[in-house]
């Protein structure tokens, strides 16, 4: 077995609850006779997107880290592209602590703007 993470992006219009139980669908398919294991889940709630996908701005962000063999991403990964509110998802390796709590972005500062030399 594996170390993985994934990140679930789903449309905003999908309520937390709904998002609970369409995680515990997904994470049925890692776990149970597959022998894999969820070790964190990690719900960031709505963000806003970087580019608009599928006419969206905003998402619904889930990281999840998960054990499982290799044999079961296939399978896991076709059910998620039937998922017509799951707008992205994307599974990597774990190879080492990564972190799992948003990162917030230094505002970024003009350079043409110099609040000092208002006229």
């Amino acid at each position: 077995m594996r170390d993985y993470e994934i990140v679930y992006i789903f449309s905003p219009a999908v309520e937390e609850e709904k998002v609970n139980e369409k995680l515990e669908r997904y994470h049925g398919l890692l776990t149970g006779e597959n022998g894999g294991e969820i070790t964190v889940v990690d719900h960031w709630g709505r963000r806003q997107l970087g580019y608009p996908i599928a006419d969206q701005t905003s998402a619904y962000y889930v990281v999840t880290q998960f054990s499982a063999p290799a044999t079961v991403l296939p399978e896991f990964e076709r059910i998620l592209t039937l998922d017509e509110e799951l707008l992205r998802y994307l599974v990597v390796v774990n190879e080492g602590d990564l972190v799992t709590t948003p990162v917030q972005a230094a505002p970024v500062r003009d350079e043409d703007d110099d609040s000092d030399d208002e006229e």
